[in-house]
């Protein structure tokens, strides 16, 4: 599986069957699993500060995408990204 970097772009497809062009704005690996942070790039192109969705997706060992499927996990993945950017500040 490639490395993923942050700034690429993908198309998910939600529960919907809807297309959407997610940007990554941080990867994390935790316990040899890897995670993205992504926002949706439209969001991102209008630019309001405060307005911008990010949702979090584990990347599974075939390099596809899911959803993060309990609170707990979400919770450990949701620290690890506040700890990256609180680094970065």
């Amino acid at each position: 599986m490639e490395k993923i970097e942050v700034g690429e772009v993908f198309t998910i497809t939600d529960e919907n069957d809807t297309e959407q062009e997610v940007e990554v704005l941080g990867v994390v690996t935790l316990e040899n699993t890897d995670y993205i942070a992504v926002s949706f790039v439209e969001d991102l192109q209008e630019g309001e500060e405060g307005d911008i969705d990010v949702f979090f997706l584990k990347v599974d060992e075939d390099g596809d995408f899911t959803a993060i499927e309990s609170d707990e996990e979400f919770d450990k993945v949701s620290s690890a990204f506040d700890a990256i950017l609180d680094e970065e500040v």
